[in-house]
């Protein structure tokens, strides 16, 4: 069964950056400095990307000799339309702290 939640703001920002140059492979740590996700946010988006076919990857086919392999990412013709889409309002308050805020409110005459 296909997923239609909304993107992560974090996600949409990967997909953008790829976006603007859409055939272009791009590499992980390129990627994270443009978008300024750190590697434990970043690499899973890329994953979960990857395994619902928006994300193309591969390893770099000859990498300058000492370096490993990096692993490239592009979209796919899915990962543009995604892409493309208008970003949706956020929520004003995240639902945790919007919990915690009711837990700490005291009843009147406290």
């Amino acid at each position: 069964m296909p997923r239609n939640r909304v993107p992560s703001p974090q996600t949409m920002r990967v997909l953008r950056a790829l976006a603007a140059e859409p055939v272009r492979w791009r590499y992980g740590y390129e990627l994270g400095a443009e978008t300024g996700l750190k590697a434990g946010s970043l690499y899973p988006i890329l994953v979960r990307l990857a395994d619902r076919g928006l994300l193309e990857a591969q390893w770099e086919e000859s990498p300058p000799h000492g370096r490993p392999a990096r692993h490239l990412y592009r979209l796919t013709a899915g990962g543009r339309d995604l892409a493309a889409q208008p970003v949706t309002a956020e929520p004003a308050q995240p639902r945790r702290a919007a919990a915690r805020a009711v837990r700490h409110v005291q009843p009147d005459g406290a």
